[in-house]
């Protein structure tokens, strides 16, 4: 496992169009999300230390938030030819034991991954009603072995900023993880 920043992309892009498969072969895009106050993209995956670690949480804040207006998305980008515990039939399995109740999408082509210039699992990405990028950065300072409990406290505080109609913090810390698994010959250039 090689530790990876997020690589923060500028707060005020837009969100990068995508269309890719649901655990259930549904295609999903942002348009979906359309009436949403927020949206949130996380590229995350089945077996990566710190994308279990936050698990609970990531579920617990779906159940809170997709309730008062957020659309929540989760993209998993990683070979699942090399990392089969990433393969779609898995991520299927992840999203009954995890309850995530959110889409849980496969990018087989790493392409959107590439539009986010995401690096990481999990990198999070969280968009305004306009979708203009207001929050990249981690979920909380929890990490696998620091005893620091997992609250989502940091993305917590922009979705509600988001939510009330306030401007997030300009100061955040990037998330950090696992870096996604490219295809051979596939990664990208931004590192």
């Amino acid at each position: 496992m090689a530790l990876t920043p997020s690589t923060m992309l500028p707060l005020g892009t837009t969100a990068p169009d995508f269309k890719l498969p649901d655990t259930n072969g549904k295609i999903i895009s942002p348009a979906d999300f359309k009436d949403k106050a927020a949206l949130l993209v996380i590229f995350m995956c089945n077996h990566c230390p710190y994308v279990v670690h936050i698990r609970a949480g990531l579920a617990q804040l779906a159940h809170d938030y997709a309730p008062r207006g957020v659309g929540i998305v989760g993209i998993n980008a990683n070979d699942a030819k090399n990392y089969p515990a990433d393969s779609p039939a898995r991520m299927k399995d992840e999203v009954k034991s995890a309850g995530y109740i959110f889409p849980y999408l496969y990018d087989e082509s790493q392409a959107v991954a590439k539009s986010y210039r995401a690096a990481c699992t999990p990198d999070i990405f969280l968009f305004d009603r306009g979708r203009r990028l207001v929050y990249r950065g981690q979920f909380d300072a929890s990490r696998p072995g620091n005893g620091i409990p997992v609250t989502g406290k940091d993305l917590r505080a922009a979705l509600d900023a988001v939510l009330a109609g306030k401007s997030t913090s300009e100061f955040q810390v990037a998330s950090i993880g696992c870096n996604i698994k490219w295809k051979s010959g596939n990664e990208p250039d931004y590192f």
